[in-house]
């Protein structure tokens, strides 16, 4: 044959016939996946010339020629062969390159996906994060948490040999966080199906993607959607397999982007279930309405769920008490943090503090810097309402630095003070051996008529 394009190529063959039907000079070639530059590695390898594959254009020649129909019955050793053998000997045994070669298939669809050069990728890539690290050869990048040696810090010798260090669970989280958030989905799922990493390493990986994306993509609302529906569609069903941080900061995205459905519904469950573990930097820029969701959340598990069937059995579940003292913390210091809003509603104030049991809270410390921080940022609530907000501490629970504060406190009504100041006698007489009980318990109990009754210290001093 004449010219060595031909030679390789069933299907320039074919156009090349067709143009003596048609009397025409010119051949067309439409769509060739991979563009010009595909095509031009077929034509240099037609010609003999040296052609030079890597994890960047493999999968284009692949699938141009495919396209060309390039194959072992047109000529031996043709192009199909030559990248076929390329990737099974080279891209799919190293770990970047199948990274590279993965993100370049999604130009090439549908071609990379028939040929399966898509679940090839998939397949090395997943079954490479799920080997035991210690069979880990190829280079990775980790700077999230930078082993010994790559802080410039050697590792000990051990009788003159210096002892390889343990490649750490989650080496393959960062290079993943460069896919698209549809390529990311996939590696995650299969690697998720494969069964074979912990829901931990899953949910690290899930919190570096998200922190990339986040700040790379921040001002694309369309993209940030899209990775809010795919990373909760990707969360591990155990519970804490995720931070709360992350949870909360996709929530706050949501809100932001009126994100309903589902999956707003999970994140507001999957961080109620695990609420005790938030912070109150998490939370501080919740609307309280939010929190108090997400506390109702996490309240409501301590509830019994009845199926409807007399034959089944009750789903009980239990919150640990120690779990429901750190929500109580939690609350009284997201109280202390909003209370600092003068527009605050008092209403909301109360609502939120009520939902915690006084069960869960062996100290009223924190309940009272919520209040008294509520009564300096609004002077102008009235004797009632100062009455109802602190109808939420219990003057016996406070501490003694938190009395000694309280007693100077001209914000709180008068007759907290001589509650608090009762109970410090108490506390003091106890300390000898003298305790009382009964008057404890009923020094606490306020009717109405006896709180319209007591004046605050400020209406003391104006009479």
């Amino acid at each position: 044959m004449q010219f060595p394009l031909l030679s390789k190529s069933a299907c320039l063959q074919k156009l090349v016939s067709s143009l003596f039907d048609d009397s025409s000079n010119e051949i067309e070639i439409h769509d060739i996946p991979g563009g010009p530059g595909a095509f031009e590695i077929c034509a240099k390898f037609c010609y003999g010339m040296t052609v030079t594959l890597n994890a960047y254009n493999v999968a284009a020649a692949r699938c141009a020629a495919e396209y060309l129909e390039m194959h072992e019955s047109v000529d031996k050793g043709n192009l199909i062969y030559k990248t076929e053998v390329f990737m099974d000997t080279s891209i799919f045994r190293t770990w970047k390159d199948s990274i590279i070669v993965y993100q370049t298939t999604k130009s090439l669809l549908p071609w990379s996906e028939e040929l399966r050069i898509v679940n090839r990728c998939l397949d090395s890539i997943a079954s490479k994060a799920s080997m035991d690290p210690s069979r880990v050869e190829w280079s990775y990048t980790y700077n999230r948490n930078k082993l010994p040696s790559e802080n410039g810090i050697e590792s000990p010798l051990y009788n003159g040999v210096r002892k390889q260090l343990m490649v750490p669970k989650d080496w393959w989280v960062e290079d993943l966080c460069d896919l698209p958030v549809d390529l990311y989905k996939k590696v995650i799922t299969l690697i998720k199906a494969k069964g074979k990493v912990s829901f931990h390493v899953v949910g690290e990986s899930l919190k570096a993607y998200v922190q990339r994306k986040l700040k790379k993509d921040s001002e694309d609302d369309v993209k940030i959607r899209s990775l809010i529906e795919t990373i909760v569609f990707l969360l591990p069903t155990e519970k804490n397999s995720v931070s709360c941080d992350l949870l909360i900061q996709l929530l706050q995205e949501s809100v932001r982007l009126d994100c309903g459905g589902t999956r707003r519904d999970e994140l507001f469950k999957r961080i109620g279930q695990q609420l005790e573990n938030a912070s109150v930097a998490d939370l501080v820029n919740l609307d309280v309405d939010l929190v108090q969701e997400l506390v109702k959340i996490f309240m409501m598990q301590d509830q019994v769920a009845d199926h409807g069937d007399q034959h089944e059995f009750l789903e009980v579940k239990f919150v640990d008490s120690a779990a429901k003292v750190k929500v109580a913390k939690l609350v009284d210091c997201y109280l202390a943090e909003i209370a600092k809003n003068p527009d605050l509603p008092l209403s909301k104030f109360i609502d939120l503090a009520d939902m915690v049991s006084p069960l869960s809270r062996p100290s009223h410390d924190g309940i009272y810097r919520a209040i008294d921080m509520f009564l300096k940022e609004h002077p102008e609530i009235s004797k009632s309402d100062r009455k109802r907000i602190c109808r939420l501490m219990d003057c016996r629970k406070l501490s003694a630095d938190a009395c000694m504060h309280a007693i100077q406190n001209e914000r709180l009504p008068l007759r907290i003070v001589v509650q608090i100041l009762f109970f410090e006698q108490i506390r003091a007489t106890s300390s000898t051996g003298s305790r009382s009980h009964g008057s404890s318990r009923s020094i606490t109990t306020n009717t109405e008529e006896e709180w319209d009754s007591v004046p605050t210290s400020e209406e003391l001093k104006t009479r």
